[in-house]
């Protein structure tokens, strides 16, 4: 666990700082002998226990994530491998924060096309490896998580009633890592230079990232034939409390409907929705026919809704 006071010791910064700007009190850093591989394993076999499942029972497997162990293979074929998913075809999918959701419509469009039967879809991050730890602006935001969940078609009402995608690529400047891939390779300079590291525009972002959320949070509600006051619980990404608080003013949402656990992990990204589901659901914030739904943005731009009949 890294809190705001162990941070104080590392950057410019304060607790009142980073919690009043963010919202974030503390959050996990994996260990160097922890990649994310481990940390979605983990989650794959807690989802799978819950469900009932094995891996041999899986069809597919959809990780969302932007800190895989290697660029290739994916992280998925590991955790493929490491859970005994002989059957299932895995791939990884790179949407930044908004990889989980981005799983889900793919996994949910595999179940309905008839490609697989049963999916698993992670997301996870180790974002700690790619924070400029002198950024105190970046530093602060962001930690280690992962998250699953296992879709399965049962033919009973509910469950997936609609998702929708969104990006804008004229936008990858405001929120990027520039170095590592083929633009810009590794070398003494990009390392030297902390270009292997994340690089945001904190405002511009948080800008988009409102309009964005709201907009798509309305349009999946839309197609799943509901309204804002139909939702037993918004479950948004868990990025700044700030954009939290203000997309659920715009939908007209009470925070008693939001579920928030950023103060504890801060923003891990691809991982963050899939965490936070899974604690709204064990602490009992979710019944079983209660109208949920997630809302993401992330760099690409990314963006993304999914709702959800539980």
């Amino acid at each position: 666990m890294l809190t705001n006071q162990d941070l104080e010791q590392i950057v410019d910064t304060s607790d009142e700082w980073i919690t009043s700007r963010t919202g974030i009190k503390e959050r996990r850093i994996s260990d160097p002998a922890t990649p994310s591989s481990v940390l979605a394993t983990k989650a794959a076999e807690r989802a799978l226990e819950m469900a009932g499942l094995q891996g041999i029972d899986l069809d597919q497997i959809v990780i969302g994530t932007v800190t895989g162990d290697r660029t290739f293979p994916s992280t998925a074929c590991i955790v493929q491998d490491r859970i005994g998913a002989t059957r299932a075809h895995a791939f990884d999918i790179s949407a930044a924060c908004a990889g989980f959701l981005y799983g889900l419509s793919v996994g949910r469009s595999a179940i309905e096309s008839g490609v697989a039967d049963t999916v698993l879809v992670i997301g996870v991050e180790t974002l700690s490896r790619i924070v400029n730890w002198t950024d105190r602006n970046t530093c602060v935001l962001f930690g280690d998580a992962a998250g699953a969940v296992v879709l399965r078609s049962t033919g009973a009402p509910g469950g997936i009633l609609a998702t929708r995608l969104h990006s804008d690529g004229s936008l990858v400047h405001l929120l990027e890592m520039p170095a590592g891939g083929s633009l810009m390779p590794p070398s003494h300079e990009t390392v030297a230079q902390r270009l292997h590291t994340i690089h945001m525009s904190g405002n511009d972002v948080f800008k988009h990232a409102v309009r964005a959320m709201e907009s798509v949070a309305l349009e999946a509600l839309e197609a799943a034939g509901r309204k804002p006051e139909d939702l037993s619980l918004l479950v948004p990404h868990q990025a700044n409390y700030r954009i939290i608080d203000a997309t659920a003013r715009r939908l007209g949402l009470p925070m008693e409907k939001v579920f928030v656990n950023l103060d504890r992990y801060g923003n891990t990204s691809a991982a963050s929705i899939p965490l936070a589901l899974d604690e709204a659901n064990r602490g009992g914030r979710i019944r079983k026919g209660d109208l949920v739904e997630m809302v993401t943005f992330g760099g690409g731009f990314t963006w993304a809704a999914a709702v959800v009949e539980w």
